[in-house]
């Protein structure tokens, strides 16, 4: 019945995606990139997923007084599109200035706005639909920059499939709350040590293999519930702590990796760090709190179903993660 109950949840968020949209970050923030080279001139990155709502048109708004002075380049990704150009703004700074996005309310995402400022200064920002625009403000605070990378946190873990999935994996592999809290522990502890390394500069590593890796990481984990627990204990089921924490060290990879390419305020790199790696524990908390509850509810006001039902979450896991597979094999392929 725990399974079944955990199972026919999974059924329900994979039902509820469009089979194009299955991805692993299936509808990505949108990512506005503008870095002042002096007072008054600027670079602009805006990168936008190719997978969007229909009908919407996420758009970036510049101040009125910046006017481009190079003609758009378009970059096409395997998942986004990008397009840079250049502005002047003279005489005035950014600094003062109101930037924001346009449409997300339609799009159902949000954006992430950076700022690299001439002297030195990073300001970043979600922008969601009930605040889409910002005033650049002279000094980042304590707070701000908290908030900010806070938020990042959450809404990263909250749009990982992949990394949501293996947790997902986890609560339908271990039993009893003493073994489940040392196993989610375990699976933390993992992947701050190496987000942490890895923004820090102790590991370089590139994402795809990466990526790749953690989808095979949750296939691995489906196979093993496809064993069943009649079958011969194994080492993963006898001592999933250790599984966990190692798998573990390889999502921390991933998390650095979106954290990457967002960027970290150089004065504020541990606070920043901080901040973000919170956000991926409370987002991871308030998915396994939530999937717990709606297990409770299951489990007071579900009918019996038959036993073999129990293995359709278990192989609806196995080949989504099998589909991430061959994809992000495929994108390692030159």
């Amino acid at each position: 019945m725990t399974r079944m109950g955990l199972g026919l949840l999974l059924l329900g968020i994979l039902a509820s995606v469009p089979s194009a949209e299955v991805r692993a970050h299936p509808l990505a923030p949108a990512l506005l990139d503008i870095r002042e080279s002096e007072a008054g001139r600027a670079d602009v990155s805006w990168k936008t997923s190719l997978l969007r709502v229909p009908g919407s048109n996420v758009q970036p708004v510049l101040p009125s007084s910046c006017r481009a002075i190079t003609s758009p380049t378009l970059i096409e990704g395997t998942n986004s599109m990008t397009t840079r150009w250049s502005v002047s703004c003279e005489p005035r700074s950014l600094v003062g200035q109101r930037i924001g996005v346009e449409g997300l309310a339609r799009a159902k995402i949000d954006a992430l706005l950076r700022i690299s400022l001439a002297d030195g200064r990073v300001v970043l920002r979600v922008l969601r639909a009930s605040e889409p625009f910002v005033t650049v403000p002279e000094r980042d605070g304590h707070f701000d920059i908290t908030r900010a990378y806070l938020g990042l946190g959450v809404e990263h873990i909250l749009l990982g499939l992949d990394h949501l999935l293996f947790v997902f994996g986890l609560l339908l592999l271990v039993g009893g709350v003493r073994l489940l809290t040392q196993t989610l522990t375990a699976f933390t502890l993992g992947h701050s040590v190496t987000l942490a390394l890895a923004i820090l500069g102790f590991v370089n590593f590139s994402v795809r293999p990466i990526e790749m890796a953690i989808a095979l990481s949750v296939f691995v984990l489906a196979v093993e519930l496809a064993r069943g627990e009649t079958a011969q204990p194994t080492l993963m089921r006898r001592f999933p702590w250790v599984m966990a924490l190692l798998f573990g060290l390889l999502h921390g990879l991933g998390f650095a990796g979106a954290l990457r390419e967002v960027g970290l305020p150089a004065a504020e790199i541990p606070l920043a760090l901080l901040s973000f790696n919170l956000g991926i524990e409370l987002g991871q908390l308030l998915f396994v709190f939530a999937i717990l509850a709606l297990r409770w509810l299951l489990r007071v006001r579900l009918s019996p179903l038959p036993t073999w039902t129990e293995q359709l979450p278990v192989y609806a896991m196995g080949s989504l993660a099998a589909f991430w597979c061959f994809e992000r094999a495929a994108a390692l392929l030159p």
